[in-house]
Parts: C-alpha cells; sequence; structure tokens
C-alpha cells in the first residue's frame, strides 16, 4: 500500500544527496531514515552501527542466507 505523505523540502533535498550515494531513490533514503529512527526509539539503548547490523542479519535471514553459529 502507497500513501503520499508531506515532507518538507529541505528533507528531501537532504534524502536526494544521500540517497545518490547509497544508491536509493529518494523515497527508499527517507524510508530507511523512518526504520532506523523507529529502531532507535524503541531500543534508546542500541547505538545505530548495531540496529543497522541487526536489520542486516533480519534481511539475510529473510533471504535464506544464514548458518548455523557454533559455540566454543
Amino acid at each position: 500500500m502507497t500513501t503520499a505523505v508531506r515532507v518538507s523540502e529541505n528533507l528531501v533535498r537532504e534524502a536526494k544527496l544521500v540517497s545518490n550515494v547509497e544508491n536509493r531513490s529518494i523515497t527508499g533514503q527517507i524510508e530507511y531514515w523512518a526504520k532506523i529512527g523507529k529502531c532507535a526509539e524503541e531500543n534508546p539503548d542500541l547505538t545505530y552501527r548495531l540496529i543497522k547490523e541487526i536489520l542486516i542479519g533480519i534481511e539475510e535471514l529473510n533471504q535464506g542466507e544464514y548458518t548455523e553459529y557454533q559455540f566454543g
């Protein structure tokens, strides 16, 4: 489902710059920032790096790319 949302021109301008570097669409960049921000609000003790690694791990699981952890 797609919904139109108004955002500031400044946010769009910043997203456009970063999206070119990250190879995302402007919409994709804003969605990424929203996802990271949501995770950060729900888990204030986690760093950005840890949140990003967790999201990457979840995506790897969703794509079937995982190996069983071996203890010791």
